[in-house]
């Protein structure tokens, strides 16, 4: 008998992955992997950062699946262990946050970008790897993973001013790189 939701889907290929069972951790692995890695190359700078972010990811997954509890979906858990893992890795490589000065300002308005109107999602990608560390770092917790600056803060080991700091950094950035359409929001 096939469990009937995705939910059940889940629990027993989570069961299978913890008794084991090496075919059901490939299909874990190539249910996600393609999603992950889009993840992964979000905050990467190139390709094979991401590959290994991606790696170290996996194996986060597997070490700790029994530690998920089912509250939300199977995808959105190893979503948040794959953005852990990135920002692990970036730590190491001590590229976490800087302040880069050097970078064109533009005046404090508050702007947000509606780059997804304008831009396929492997351009912007490209784009956003191209962001100095900390600016994509920021970017991506915040205008992709929806985290509050409170949250990041707390993720990044910065105060939340710094993070609001780095986000319209990196939104300037952006402009200053292509040119979009923008509409004021408050970050």
């Amino acid at each position: 008998m096939e469990p009937a939701s995705v939910q059940e889907r889940d629990q027993h290929l989570i069961d299978a992955c913890l008794k084991g069972d090496r075919a059901a951790q490939r299909a874990l692995y190539e249910r996600f992997k393609s999603d992950m890695f889009r993840v992964c190359l979000r905050y990467a700078s190139n390709r094979e950062d991401a590959e290994d972010y991606l790696q170290e990811g996996f194996i986060t997954v597997f070490r700790d699946l029994q530690q998920f509890r089912g509250d939300g979906p199977l995808g959105g858990w190893i979503r948040m262990v794959m953005v852990r893992a990135a920002l692990q890795q970036l730590r190491k490589k001590k590229m976490a946050i800087v302040d880069l000065d050097g970078l064109p300002e533009l005046s404090a308005n508050g702007h947000h970008m509606d780059v997804n109107a304008q831009m396929d999602a492997e351009r912007l990608t490209r784009l956003i790897q191209l962001m100095p560390p900390g600016y994509r770092t920021v970017f991506n917790l915040y205008v992709v993973d929806g985290y509050s600056h409170d949250e990041i803060a707390d993720m990044l080991g910065i105060t939340a001013s710094t993070s609001k700091t780095q986000l319209y950094k990196a939104r300037h950035w952006m402009q200053s790189r292509v040119p979009v359409q923008v509409s004021k929001i408050n970050p």
